[in-house]
């Protein structure tokens, strides 16, 4: 629900039903108290997870409102309207309904109320539309068409990608040209056409009055920047402001805030700096640390008496944020009693985490644990592929939220294909799939070679005697020559994956140019788990992903166990929680070489372990495969080492028993439950500080993720500059890049 901005002046206020600052001392802690009853000047609240912010939030509100603040005056800006809307119903409920009337909503949807009374200062219509992303890829395309940008240059950036640069751009208060070598280094080609395009975007806009959703904010820290009579009338206009999650704002919205405090300074903003995880959308850490700065005098309020979890479970998510290099120091507690040391479990590789996992699962279920009251957390989508294989093998359903299941990605989907035209030459869907991915080829052609081929005994043969058309023949070839080389018997699965790709790196590089080097670490994974096969039809079958409904394990009504990214799983809580891949390379992201990467990193890990209320497990392969699907050593995080052993356990050899499954089966060697102690700089190899002097300007050398690259610059003893021929120029830090000289 959102309150009419408008008229100006406050109505009168009905006198409250009850007293909240009665209830408050019997509902909230001391320092939740003292936020609550704060309201004079500046005041930043750093609430750990688990630790009642909403509550608080909530408590001020009536508070303010019982304390005779007229509720039009107060604004509440939220992430979420469901947040908002809460917010309010609750604090209605706690006073009264006049509570309703504070402006309470998402930084978006009051800009919308705000520049519909002020837009024309900006040259808009009262009447303006707001565009979604549709409506401004069609814009953009619009525009490449009339500037001639793109045309017949394949690897021109497609207009979904044209609009998320110029929206990070927006949102991280960077450049085009600067975003571009940052991020999307194999655009670099096109900063400039970019440029342009944003140019005549912004002004298409503006003729025709419309706002995407960045010129929201982007015209509300106008207004108050440009026109300083709006900026005073404003100010007055809201007497009190709260933020909620400040920690996630990006720098327009640190701004809009500042800007609509200036005048009184009675700001509460609510957020943990521990959990500042979504700088990919242009949240800023910065913020929530330089808050105090901005306005001196704040008033530093901390919640650290957590009502989630147990303090087996606090001591650990404790240790892991205190080696944060910037925080503000809090140490979480709780009054809530008994409960198990967290569990760090050593897999012998992959797909003995899987099984280790599952078979937790099933024991736990079996013992009374519900299913939905259970979660597997990983840093990355791909990092569940051998689990989701796994569960499915074991008829245990789950919902994967963030990222897609394996055969949901279109590039992985494509190389099934494949494999599914080998073990059924008969499979025309896959053949449509293919055939289409051959330039030149279009969906009538397409059904016009099936049509002549769909009777053959053998397709591959009667394709071979197709007349095939000059434009596409050679593709044709190509791509027979590919199959008829996989149908050769004595070919493993990763010989198999490796010879598609010999095929289908152009193509790949062609249908999906915009993103391909974030899609080739999903087929990568892919390569890897399908590598752990040996039968080709076994592993089609586990890729279906599709449990029979008969047998399944959950008796309850449908309740299903949750795999999600840990993106995806901020703000919700389980009984108990599994953190996977915990290993050197993928927690960490082997792509987070700089230090405020690997820090955002930590908060990741830090966010993951305080979803869990009673039971936690840490779980990490000693033995992964490498990019070129050979065995390398893993071993565990670096997160993980740091952590004291008094704070954890390991489980018992007796816990799980391992049972036959989609990877072998047999009976498994106890596995080294021990975490290695941290690895010195001296010692690292080959980018730690005793090899940082081997390489030098000129040297080519090769990165895990970005490849071969030349050295550049050297920008200090432990930093270079580093030029990769597909992902630009890139900076590393000598202490977290992984790098080997190329002989």
């Amino acid at each position: 629900m959102q309150p009419t901005l408008f008229p100006m002046e406050p109505q009168s206020k009905p006198q409250p039903a009850r007293s909240a600052s009665q209830i408050s001392r019997k509902a909230l802690n001391e320092a939740q108290y003292e936020a609550v009853t704060t309201v004079s000047g500046p005041v930043l609240v750093i609430a750990g997870a688990g630790s009642g912010k909403t509550r608080t939030l909530v408590y001020r509100l009536a508070h303010l409102v019982e304390q005779g603040v007229p509720p039009e005056q107060i604004l509440l800006l939220t992430f979420t309207r469901k947040a908002a809307q809460e917010m309010l119903h609750r604090a209605s409920l706690l006073l009264d309904d006049s509570c309703r009337r504070v402006m309470g909503g998402t930084f978006h949807a009051t800009a919308n109320l705000l520049l519909r009374r002020y837009c024309r200062h900006l040259g808009y219509a009262a009447n303006f539309t707001i565009i979604d992303q549709s409506d401004a890829e069609g814009i953009v395309n619009l525009l490449k068409s009339s500037l001639n940008l793109g045309g017949e240059n394949k690897r021109f950036p497609s207009k979904r990608v044209v609009i998320s640069i110029l929206s990070k751009s927006v949102n991280k208060g960077l450049g085009i040209e600067e975003l571009v070598e940052a991020e999307y280094g194999h655009f670099h080609d096109f900063a400039d056409d970019l440029q342009t395009i944003a140019l005549h975007y912004k002004r298409f806009k503006l003729e025709h009055s419309l706002m995407d959703y960045d010129d929201l904010l982007v015209n509300w820290r106008r207004i108050l920047e440009e026109f300083p009579e709006v900026h005073t009338e404003l100010a007055n206009r809201f007497s009190h402001i709260m933020v909620d999650e400040y920690q996630d704002t990006n720098p327009i919205q640190a701004a809009i805030v500042r800007l609509m405090a200036a005048k009184h300074n009675n700001v509460m903003v609510v957020g943990d700096d521990s959990q500042s995880i979504y700088s990919f959308r242009g949240a800023d850490f910065r913020n929530i640390m330089e808050f105090p700065s901005l306005f001196p005098d704040t008033r530093l309020i901390r919640l650290e008496e957590n009502y989630r979890s147990t303090q087996k479970i606090l001591d650990l998510t404790n240790a892991i944020i205190e080696k944060a290099q910037e925080k503000y120091t809090k140490t979480l507690f709780t009054n809530i009693t008994g409960g198990e040391k967290p569990v760090v479990y050593g897999a012998r590789d992959e797909a003995t985490q899987a099984r280790y996992v599952a078979e937790k699962i099933v024991a736990l279920h079996k013992a009374g644990e519900p299913l939905d009251e259970m979660a597997v957390l990983f840093r990355s989508g791909f990092h569940s592929y051998k689990l989701e294989l796994e569960l499915t093998h074991r008829q245990i359903e789950f919902d994967k939220r963030g990222g897609l299941k394996l055969n949901e990605l279109a590039h992985n989907k494509d190389v099934i294909s494949y494999l599914r035209v080998v073990a059924n030459p008969h499979d025309h869907l896959s053949w449509n799939r293919l055939l289409l991915q051959l330039d030149k080829v279009g969906p009538k052609t397409a059904q016009n070679i099936l049509s002549r081929v769909k009777s053959a005994e053998d397709p591959l043969a009667a394709l071979r005697e197709y007349p095939a058309g000059k434009t596409w023949k050679e593709g044709l070839a190509d791509l027979l020559e590919m199959l008829e080389a996989l149908r050769q018997s004595g070919m493993s699965m990763g010989q198999m994956f490796e010879r598609i790709m010999d095929y289908y790196e152009p193509i790949f590089e062609r249908l999906y140019h915009d993103d391909y080097p974030r899609r080739r670490r999903d087929l990568d994974e892919f390569g890897r788990v399908m590598g752990g096969y040996v039968e080709l039809q076994s592993f089609l079958d586990d890729a279906s992903l599709d449990p029979p409904q008969a047998g399944a394990l959950e008796p309850d009504g449908g309740k299903r166990l949750v795999l999600s990214t840990i993106h995806s799983a901020k703000g919700l809580e389980w009984d108990t929680v599994f953190i996977i891949n915990l290993a050197e390379g993928r927690f960490p992201s082997a792509q987070a070489v700089l230090p405020a990467h690997r820090e955002e990193e930590r908060r990741l890990l830090y966010v993951a372990a305080t979803r869990a209320r009673k039971q936690l497990y840490l779980v990490y392969p000693q033995e992964v495969m490498s990019y070129d699907s050979s065995a390398a050593a893993g071993g565990p995080s670096p997160f993980l080492q740091e952590l004291p052993h008094a704070l954890t356990q390991s489980p018992s050899p007796a816990a799980w028993q391992s049972q036959s499954s989609a990877y072998g089966g047999g009976q498994e060697e106890r596995p080294d439950y021990s975490i290695p102690p941290l690895k010195s700089a001296s010692s690292a190899s080959p980018s730690g500080s005793s090899s940082a002097p081997s390489i030098k300007l000129g040297n080519r050398v090769r990165h895990p993720f970005f490849g071969e690259g030349v050295v550049e610059k050297v920008v200090s003893p432990k930093s270079l500059e580093v030029l990769f021929a597909r992902h630009g120029k890139k900076t590393l830090h000598l202490d977290y890049a992984k790098l080997e000289l190329v002989q």
